[in-house]
């Protein structure tokens, strides 16, 4: 009611009783405010809740509709299948082989792997070859692209001859800003180098597997299987301590893009078995090598969170 509508006539005693009236009204408010107030003085005004921050919205997409893969002779399906021969069907990025079972399968299904896949990666490459693999992928526009190279930087004829790990970063770095000019929110999946050091050791019990290590597969790990002296020690300590460091580089660089995924180490850590290693040179992965692999990668890319 407005105060223009009051009563101009009112007794003291009506008066008297609205005024106590108000007081004992104020009076309760005030200690109902006391009880409820978690101020330290009456005088200051209570501050508003601050909002609830909002959950950051994840940018990836755990079920791609197409995928490319780029890389060297592991994506290719080495000797999986016959002595010193590609064999892309038992690729765990893209084959169709039923016992690999590779991530393009189990993401699209049988029916559509062979469609909406594509394998750009070749024997022997290295990261500089990353950029021109990466531009023929590109041409697909898949929704994901899986990476894995880094096994021929450090398998080179001597230690000597190893990429440095700051050509190995820039070449990633190169990559990954070369495909965001053609595909800025293509996601990428990198997986680890494997780690040469375990499967040299798991491998040189195999009397026949060393002799094809002779033709030059990986000398600056793999020469002189059986030499355990200082100096054979220091060369395999040294390129595991190169791919270790290139692991880093992959690690570091695809954190920096928000469509871009590690698998957090996994492959480097896996311990390959004798039947995980082909049988052709007890090195490149068979295909229950491959499977293994497939796995890894189908967990790393439909989780929920990258792992770390």
């Amino acid at each position: 009611m407005d105060q223009g509508t009051l009563p101009t006539r009112r007794s003291r005693s009506a008066r008297g009783r609205t005024a106590a009236a108000a007081a004992l009204t104020a009076v309760a408010l005030a200690v109902t405010a006391g009880c409820t107030s978690s101020e330290p003085s009456a005088g200051h005004r209570a501050e508003a809740a601050p909002k609830p921050s909002p959950t950051p919205t994840s940018h990836w997409n755990p079920r791609p509709a197409s995928i490319a893969a780029v890389g060297d002779s592991i994506t290719r399906g080495f000797d999986a299948c016959m002595v010193l021969s590609d064999c892309p069907e038992a690729s765990w990025a893209t084959g169709s082989d039923h016992g690999v079972r590779s991530l393009a399968t189990r993401l699209l299904g049988a029916g559509q792997a062979a469609a909406r896949s594509w394998n750009y990666a070749k024997t022997g490459a290295r990261m500089s070859d990353i950029p021109g693999q990466l531009t023929r992928a590109a041409a697909h526009r898949p929704e994901l692209v899986t990476v894995m190279v880094g096994g021929n930087d450090a398998c080179r004829d001597s230690v000597d001859g190893m990429t440095s790990v700051a050509s190995f970063r820039a070449g990633f770095e190169t990559s990954l800003r070369q495909l965001r000019t053609t595909l800025p929110k293509t996601q990428v999946y990198v997986s680890s180098v494997p780690d040469l050091k375990r499967l040299w050791s798991e491998g040189r019990g195999n009397a026949l597997g060393k002799q094809i290590w002779k033709l030059g597969i990986c000398q600056s790990m793999l020469s002189d299987a059986d030499d355990l002296g200082a100096a054979a020690v220091e060369r395999r300590d040294a390129v595991y301590a190169r791919v270790v460091a290139y692991n880093k580089a992959l690690k570091d660089v695809c954190a920096k893009d928000r469509y871009c995924r590690y698998d957090g180490g996994a492959v480097f850590d896996y311990r390959f078995t004798d039947d995980q290693l082909s049988h052709w040179d007890w090195f490149h992965p068979s295909k229950d090598g491959q499977g293994r692999l497939a796995e890894i990668a189908y967990r790393n890319v439909t989780a929920a969170s990258p792992p770390r």
